[in-house]
């Protein structure tokens, strides 16, 4: 079964509640198994006009990831981050 991935381009205006978010998604990743592959603060940009924090999260399944990004506790974690930041976010099937 493929993996699941989560892949973030964070652009954030406000860090301390991006403090907040990230104590509060963490714990959420690893409850789901996801594993943090990439957080890179200062990415280097080929194309596009604006840089942010890229984030590339491994699950075991697309199931799992689904899974967590519904949850109730990625949901607190995702309602700070929505007042932090604007994210680009999708999910992904790995080959």
């Amino acid at each position: 079964m493929p993996k699941g991935y989560l892949i973030a381009h964070i652009r954030a205006h406000d860090f301390e509640k991006m403090q907040e978010f990230r104590a509060l998604a963490r714990p959420a990743v690893a409850k789901y198994g996801g594993k943090i592959l990439v957080t890179s603060l200062n990415p280097t940009i080929k194309e596009g006009p604006e840089s942010g924090i890229a984030v590339v999260i491994e699950f075991d399944h697309m199931d799992a990831v689904e899974n967590f990004y519904h949850s109730e506790d990625y949901t607190a974690a995702k309602a700070i981050r929505l007042l932090a930041a604007e994210t680009d976010l999708i999910l992904a099937e790995g080959l």
